[in-house]
């Protein structure tokens, strides 16, 4: 598969499992030829052979910043790697040390675009947060914009 999206994020935790909660709607999105959904729940280094070799490799993850809760950002993975010690996501910091060992291991994906989203909650429970929820419905249709954007 060229394309791989990949929801990260812990779903007890509120808002800190959006990206899994936005996988979990893309199963009724028809998605373009080619591209590959995968949970990435709390993972690390153990998904530099999911990543290896895609052409492009779209992330959701919640990402904590000085947004109002809800906020959706975009960025590249060098913009991630230049703001992860200024942001406050466990799994920004374990995806960039996981995109870094790909590089260095020369499989590095072509492209890397990062979706984030302030959270507004982050305690044990299942539901995102209404200000997170509405936005599943644009991180949808962004993901799958990106998705149909060419490499």
């Amino acid at each position: 598969m060229d394309t791989l999206i990949l929801g990260i994020g812990n779903v007890l935790l509120m808002d800190e499992g959006v990206g899994v909660h936005v996988l979990n709607a893309l199963k009724h999105v028809p998605l373009p030829h080619g591209v590959e959904v995968l949970d990435g729940g709390t993972s690390g280094a153990d998904l530099v052979d999911y990543i290896a070799d895609r052409e492009k490799l779209i992330v959701i993850d919640a990402t904590v910043a000085d947004g109002e809760p809800g906020t959706v950002y975009k960025f590249t993975i060098d913009d991630l790697i230049r703001k992860t010690s200024q942001m406050g996501s466990l799994h920004e910091f374990g995806f960039v040390e996981t995109y870094l060992m790909a590089k260095q291991l020369g499989c590095a994906p072509r492209e890397v675009v990062i979706f984030g989203v302030q959270p507004a909650e982050i305690e044990f429970g299942l539901d995102l947060s209404d200000s997170v929820q509405k936005q599943v419905p644009r991180l949808l249709k962004l993901v799958v914009e990106e998705a149909n954007r060419l490499v």
